[in-house]
């Protein structure tokens, strides 16, 4: 099976992958099957129901794999090698827990892992798109400001101790509810709600900081 999905892999990675916000939604697509009855199919032997996860799932995997690491060509390897692992222990998932939230632990776990096997400290951001306010009429110094803002913030956040830049980075660009966060890094509920008050407040004093310096020109 390992074969087949290295086989199948390129089509789906090597393509300009669309990052978008996980839904909380079950997800049924063209075979009409739930996650659940898909990986019971696969469990029967039925390679194409893991085409199908495959499908409903790479854009999650990959845009998590791509805040983590340095480049596409490195996240699209990790997901290939995360999707090997989700199916060696699709026997493994329990149906009491959404199939996102278990997805999003094997492949954050995968990362961190890979990462600390290389000591990689830089987790680059500057191609994530973060919100910003209503698009309005700009003139072109508006927009250079925009654009180096947006990459400073990216900077700050790449700057953050994992602890908490993971979930900051679950929370406000996947769209996990606290909850899901603790059920995917393995810590209290409240553990995960400080570390993102936290998380917050040392990007805020970074940014802080950095215009201050700006304004004086230090």
């Amino acid at each position: 099976m390992a074969s087949y999905i290295l086989a199948i892999a390129p089509a789906y990675f090597k393509r300009n992958v669309v990052i978008r916000p996980m839904t909380s939604t079950t997800h049924t697509t063209k075979s009409g099957l739930t996650d659940f009855e898909l990986i019971k199919s696969c469990l029967d032997g039925n390679n194409q129901s893991f085409s199908e996860l495959v499908a409903r799932y790479k854009n999650l995997v990959y845009s998590i794999i791509l805040r983590m690491v340095t480049d596409r060509e490195e996240a699209n390897d990790l997901a290939q090698d995360v999707f090997i692992k989700i199916y060696k222990n699709l026997d493994k998932y329990y149906p009491d827990y959404k199939l996102s939230t278990w997805i999003i632990r094997i492949t954050t776990n995968h990362v961190i892992d890979y990462r600390r096997k290389k000591k990689q400290e830089c987790v680059p951001l500057d191609e994530v798109s973060y919100d910003m306010a209503a698009p309005t009429a700009e003139t072109p110094e508006e927009a250079y400001l925009k654009t180096e803002r947006t990459q400073q913030l990216a900077q700050v956040i790449n700057d953050l101790p994992d602890m908490y830049k993971l979930p900051i980075v679950l929370y406000h660009q996947q769209g996990l509810s606290y909850q899901e966060i603790a059920d995917v890094i393995h810590e209290p509920l409240s553990k995960v709600k400080n570390r993102i008050f936290r998380g917050r407040k040392i990007l805020k004093d970074t940014l802080v900081g950095l215009r201050e310096s700006e304004n004086y020109g230090v």
